[in-house]
């Protein structure tokens, strides 16, 4: 029997573990589409239906505490850009220069802000940026330099500086 006849009599299997896993039909059939997108690219997967089961269920495990790692990584960003944004609320002296960075972040070329969005925003790690983008971590690294000293450019290029806070008497 096929690889691929193996996993198709598997996926009602694994649909019911990654439903148990996480709750949600959706996100289920995504962690079981990922886990056979998974198998089928890796090197060594099992041949025999006795091993594979587990295997895939291992998978499956592992896929979904990568999306909870990752759900808490933004919502740990997502908590630190409302603090930020309630502390610069309270102190306007940073405010100029957020509304400056956010405005040439948006002007860089899309290939720019998606790795800086990727590796500086989200917290991937290079290796995870370039799994994302398809492409070898040195790439990601590259990149990354070009896009941050392309940043750093524009921002220096700007002709907006904030004020002089005026001296009370």
């Amino acid at each position: 029997m096929s690889i691929t006849d193996q996993f198709i009599r598997l996926r009602p299997q694994l649909i019911a573990y990654a439903q148990a896993v996480c709750g949600n039909a959706d996100q289920a059939d995504d962690l079981v589409q990922d886990a056979f997108e998974r198998a089928i690219t890796a090197r060594g997967a099992p041949e025999e239906m006795r091993d594979l089961r587990p295997w895939m269920f291992r998978i499956i495990r592992n896929l979904h505490i990568d999306d909870l790692r990752k759900a808490r990584v933004r919502a740990e960003y997502a908590s630190h850009q409302i603090r930020l944004f309630d502390e610069n609320m309270h102190d306007g002296s940073d405010r100029l220069r957020d509304l400056l960075v956010r405005q040439t972040f948006e002007a860089l070329p899309p290939q720019q802000r998606e790795i800086i969005f990727l590796v500086d925003i989200m917290g991937m790690r290079y290796a995870e940026a370039g799994d994302v983008l398809g492409v070898p971590e040195g790439t990601v690294m590259s990149r990354l330099s070009r896009a941050r000293h392309a940043m750093i450019e524009r921002l220096n290029e700007s002709n907006v500086s904030q004020l002089p806070r005026r001296q009370r008497k």
